[in-house]
């Protein structure tokens, strides 16, 4: 029976605790890694037999978020986790990444590292904790790993760095990049910054890299503690091949793999490739041999391996490249905007034989991303899909699943725009950009932050500033080192270091490197970051000539955005008892709505018109009645003493009698009828919201009227006859309403223009409601 083994240290200001004996004991390897309330088990088990016709290191990387981990059951029809979303496949990613080039070279057996997240809190994430649990459970088990590795995520507030920020840390931090190395190196970096100077993002990848010291030393000191729970290291040393076989590929391979390492085209140089291992094959490969196949494959092998030196002397020795470039030079660079004329913006960006088609969508609040995570759902306004078609590298192959290759690259891309976009409150869309690969020779991540970066602002986007990327490469042999400006796809396969850098011209908005070999230092970080920034403006003035801000106005298939503000206690006047004014509006203008909490009101559509029409009927409806205004209104009763005109949707006032004309009216009804449409002037509102209206204010007095007759007045002023407090209190209607109207008892002083108003009010008017002004 295994004693469980528990070893711990202080990591950013919090406990982290690793644990192995307890749990999952029949794998090579396995730790339950604890850091605040977040829990990761991590196993790792690597085959002891290899797998027939093998010929690379087949490692794969598992990680599964558990609901339950954060007291959560997962949404949908089946009620479990299915397959890994995005996040979690990048998750994996940065797992895989910083242990995979720890394997000897040639090791190929079968590997596989699983972490199952168990419980997480709100502070501490799951994917740092899960990437040194992947470390120290392999450094347990017999796979000749070369670790132990730990990971960090760096955030910077205030222009102090964070070690392992949390949740609401985050929201402030303008940098947040996730590091991972050994004792003596940094094996990976990636992550975001809100365009933070290269100097400043070296310094936090640099100390990210001291600070996880502590926790490299705890992992070392696990496995010396753990006795028999540690797996004895399983001795490897990859086959060698006869040298005999060696000398005969090299010689005949030699020649034609030079004479493709100075070809610029791709298809050429691929081409001179296949003959050169043709020749290879021809020349050491014999029908009569027993094992033929497994001949051809050291053949290859060994091709591989021609080709891999001869790449490298050439750069390390000539300082030039496959394409005959030097060691800091763009390949040129072609843009275009607008190309696609029923798209809401498009840009395409072709850098050598790397093209990407750009296409920006534009939407509203409904299109929204819900994200159903561990941590509870949340809603994302900008999007990013990559697309890598076999096409774009002339092969054939299956399309529609998109591969954890495309959902890193797309990430890493979608990153790179987001730190420049504009805040919510700024930015009335949701975007949608989808980079389309037409073409790939090395970076195709990068040409996606270019066009989409041109894409956005072709479409309108209140974009801060464009943003360019681009990748940096490494050729080191020893002393020898050779960095490479804007690398293509040979340079990237047979170079150790994959180093992508995106930003603006004032500083970096994304980054992410990844490397062959057992770490970089500070001096090859800071070159590579340097040669990036300078080739980043070199892209930047390129891109600027097809575009360098903005549009002023969105594509006319775009939807319009109309943005009101609206009193809080008037948003259920704008939306009705159901939704039903809300409902209306929609209908009868065939646009969007989307009302917040706070009052704001976002109205879309295509047609300017049919946006203007809403946001009039909303301002309708939550129009308060000013006196002196005048409004067009419809009569909506009639009763003897005046009449209910509606003025603002929901608000009626009293026109009484008396203001309806300047001559005598006996009857209402030889005046008004239900329905009119007239103008009125609001001649008072009281304190209890009643309304009193006149209509003859607004016309003109009768020739030969006397200015005193007929209780009337001049054209736009009040009524020059006096009337008795009993008549002024009754000439409104409460809003909502058409409130108390009592029939006064004594009579005016002055003539009136008809009779006094007796008995009850008719049906559907209350009698005493001072509520408000709906109805």
């Amino acid at each position: 029976m295994f004693k469980p083994i528990t070893v711990s240290c202080d990591f950013g200001g919090r406990k982290l605790t690793i644990e192995t004996g307890r749990l999952a004991k029949q794998a090579d390897g396995s730790v339950l890694v604890t850091y605040g309330e977040t829990m990761v088990l991590v196993t790792a088990v690597s085959r002891n037999e290899l797998k027939d016709g093998i010929d690379f290191f087949p490692l794969t990387v598992e990680y599964q978020e558990k609901f339950y981990a954060a007291g959560r059951i997962p949404g949908g029809f089946f009620k479990r986790e299915g397959r890994p979303n995005a996040d979690a496949i990048l998750t994996c990613r940065l797992i895989d990444r910083p242990i995979r080039p720890l394997f000897p070279e040639g090791y190929f057996f079968e590997t596989q590292v699983v972490a199952s997240v168990l419980s997480v809190d709100s502070e501490n994430d799951p994917d740092v904790v899960a990437s040194i649990g992947a470390s120290a459970a392999l450094h347990l088990s017999s796979s000749p790993f070369n670790g132990p590795t730990a990971a960090i995520k760096v955030g910077r507030i205030d222009g102090a760095y964070i070690c392992n920020p949390s949740l609401e840390q985050q929201a402030k931090s303008d940098m947040e990049i996730f590091v991972a190395g050994t004792k003596n190196a940094i094996m990976m970096v990636e992550g975001g910054a809100r365009v933070v100077p290269e100097e400043k993002v070296l310094g936090g990848i640099l100390w990210g890299h001291e600070q996880m010291k502590p926790v490299i030393a705890m992992i070392e000191e696990l496995r010396a503690k753990a006795g028999a729970n540690a797996k004895p290291k399983r001795k490897f040393e990859a086959a060698k091949p006869e040298a005999s076989l060696k000398n005969m590929v090299e010689k005949v391979a030699t020649p034609l793999v030079l004479k493709a390492l100075n070809t610029v085209d791709k298809g050429e140089r691929y081409a001179l490739y296949d003959q050169a291992l043709a020749e290879a094959v021809k020349a050491t490969v014999k029908d009569t041999d027993e094992d033929k196949k497994s001949k051809e494959k050291q053949v290859e092998t060994l091709f591989e391996n021609v080709k891999y030196v001869q790449m490298r002397e050439m750069i390390l020795e000539k300082k030039s490249r496959i394409d005959g470039r030097n060691l800091v030079q763009v390949r040129p660079i072609a843009v275009e905007t607008g190309i696609l004329p029923r798209v809401h913006g498009s840009g395409l960006f072709t850098r050598g034989e790397t093209q990407v088609l750009a296409a920006c969508t534009l939407g509203t609040g409904d299109d929204e991303q819900m994200i159903d995570g561990m941590r509870g759902t949340f809603y994302r306004n900008f999007m990013l899909n990559y697309n890598f078609p076999p096409f774009s590298v002339g092969e054939t192959g299956r399309i529609g699943m998109q591969s954890r290759r495309e959902v890193g690259h797309g990430a890493l891309a979608e990153r790179a725009l987001f730190n420049v976009m504009p805040a919510k409150e700024n930015n009335p869309y949701t975007v949608r950009l989808v980079c389309e690969v037409l073409e790939s020779n090395g970076s195709s991540s990068m040409g996606s932050v270019c066009s989409g970066s041109m894409a956005l602002m072709d479409a309108g986007v209140n974009f801060k500033t464009p943003v360019a990327g681009i990748a940096m490469g490494l050729i080191k042999e020893g002393d020898r080192v050779a960095i490479l400006t804007d690398i293509l796809g040979d340079e990237d396969h047979l170079g150790d270091m994959d180093f992508k850098v995106a930003g603006t011209k004032d500083g970096i908005t994304a980054i992410q490197m990844d490397i062959k070999i057992e770490g970089v230092n500070e001096q090859i970080m800071r070159t590579a970051l340097t040669q990036a920034h300078e080739g980043r403006l070199h892209i930047l003035s390129k891109m600027a000539s097809a575009i360098t801000a903005p549009r002023e106005h969105v594509s006319e298939h775009a939807p319009r955005f109309t943005v009101m503000k609206i009193k809080v206690d008037k948003i259920r006047d704008v939306i009705g008892s159901g939704g039903k004014v809300i409902k209306s509006i929609i209908e009868r203008t065939g646009v969007k709505i989307d009302v917040e909490d706070d009052g704001t009101i976002k109205i879309s559509s295509s047609i300017a018109a049919s946006a203007a029409l809403a946001e009039k009927i909303i301002r309708e409806i939550i129009a308060e009645p000013e006196v002196g205004a005048v409004y067009s209104g419809t009569v909506k009763s009639i009763v003897d003493f005046g009449a209910f005109v509606e003025i603002i949707p929901g608000t009626d006032g009293l026109l009484h009698v008396s203001e309806i004309a300047h001559e005598r009216v006996n009857q209402v009804r030889d005046s008004l009828k239900e329905g009119d449409v007239l103008d009125v002037k609001v001649l008072d509102v009281d304190k209890n919201g009643k309304i009193r209206l006149s209509r003859k204010v607004l016309l003109d007095r009768p020739a030969g009227m006397p200015a005193d007759s007929g209780g009337g007045g001049d054209r736009g002023g009040r009524s020059s006859g006096p009337r008795s407090d009993r008549e002024r209190g009754g000439g409104g209607a409460p809003r909502g309403g058409h409130g108390r109207h009592e029939t006064p008892s004594d009579a005016p002083r002055g003539p009136r223009p008809g009779p006094l108003p007796t008995g009850n009010l008719p049906t559907g008017h209350t009698n005493d409601d001072d509520s408000g002004n709906k109805h």
